[in-house]
């Protein structure tokens, strides 16, 4: 008899330690930062040379905690981003640029890595690709002339 209370006894000691421990991992999740955007990637389809290469990634708090990007880097200089250097809100929304240098013809396929402090994306990559043209020329078309010129 005294085993078999002793041994219901440990089986509910760990039965509550058990829900007290997976309690403490719930309520620590609630109260995180976490990062979600609008896109992953910006087509800029086809752009000419020295265009515009400006875009814009929205993204939103969806944690209860303070979200902080410490940190944003394009996959090489022709691409830069611009990112909030204050605390998001949870629950705002922020916007990182990205500008691409589009002096250079050819297909486009850059990163930029996001660091924050976002639990279910710590490290955050989007894309940007398109292809820039040459640009048009304008000039005129010369026409043949009509005949010899005829002098008087």
């Amino acid at each position: 008899m005294k085993k078999s209370i002793l041994t219901l006894s440990l089986f509910f000691t760990a039965l509550l330690a058990f829900n007290f421990s997976h309690a403490q991992v719930a309520v620590g999740e609630e109260n995180v930062a976490k990062i979600s955007f609008d896109k992953s990637t910006h087509d800029y389809g086809q752009i000419e040379q020295h265009a515009n290469g400006e875009c814009v990634f929205v993204f939103t708090n969806t944690g209860n905690q303070a979200l902080k990007i410490t940190n944003a880097k394009g996959s090489c200089g022709c691409t830069v981003p611009q990112w909030p250097r204050e605390e998001i809100a949870a629950g705002a929304s922020g916007e990182i640029k990205v500008k691409y240098d589009t002096k250079r013809i050819g297909m486009i396929n850059k990163s930029v890595t996001i660091q924050s402090n976002a639990t279910n994306s710590p490290t955050k990559i989007i894309r940007i690709k398109g292809q820039v043209k040459a640009p048009k020329t304008n000039a005129t078309a010369v026409k043949p002339s009509e005949g010899p010129v005829q002098s008087e």
